[in-house]
């Protein structure tokens, strides 16, 4: 460990929606926290349900996250481990470096094996148990072009069964819906989008202009 920089300290800094993300996707059974590994003062300078272990920011650093500092690997394997009231834990251990490849944090992920089931599948999809309607398709697509079709065919086909939208309005309509998803700042995107409608590179530049000049006003 040494003293940390400026600009190390923006690398941990960046680093913490990660651990807001990995939390919100795991829940509240998963304990997810950053260390800082400034020498001045190796502590948790970010954490989400610190409940698990009873920690909060300011946190000492632990002698198996010091441990798995010195053993060499950025990516621990997983091992088990346990909280300070006797909780079997699955945890984790990444090293953060730096451009210089000096280690300046720890990501640790510590997984509660003892939580009851059903508390953890809740807590793993709370919208999916509350409301199964509001599942959204998700388009795992293997490249952008793929990607960009397929939201394309969703969109016409959205567009087309809705009857209040006239024929004359329904290329603009699809455009401007893939307009306010943010498609177009793909690259190639307008390309895409002309082969997948079946319409002219220039009808779909006269459409992003129109609505470019909407939002300027």
């Amino acid at each position: 460990m040494y003293e940390l920089t400026d600009s190390d300290l923006e690398i941990l800094e960046a680093i913490k929606n990660v651990v807001d993300g990995i939390a919100a996707m795991w829940g509240e059974h998963t304990e997810v926290l950053l260390h800082s590994l400034d020498t001045n003062n190796p502590s948790v300078i970010k954490i989400q349900n610190g409940h698990i272990t009873g920690r909060d920011v300011g946190a000492p650093i632990t002698n198996i996250a010091i441990e798995k500092l010195n053993q060499g690997k950025d990516v621990s394997e997983a091992y088990i481990t346990r909280s300070p009231d006797g909780k079997t834990l699955r945890s984790v251990t990444t090293v953060i470096r730096n451009r210089y490849n000096q280690p300046i944090g720890l990501l640790c992920i510590n997984s509660n094996l003892d939580a009851p089931f059903q508390s953890l599948v809740r807590s793993l999809i709370p919208e999916y148990t509350a409301a199964p309607a509001n599942v959204t398709n998700e388009l795992f697509a293997r490249s952008n072009e793929e990607m960009l079709l397929q939201t394309i065919e969703g969109v016409q086909t959205e567009v087309l069964e809705d009857p209040t939208i006239p024929p004359s309005k329904r290329s603009r309509e699809i455009v401007e819906k893939l307009y306010e998803q943010g498609l177009f700042e793909l690259k190639d995107s307008a390309q895409i989008a002309a082969k997948g409608l079946d319409i002219s590179i220039h009808t779909i530049y006269r459409h992003l202009r129109m609505l470019k000049g909407t939002e300027a006003c």
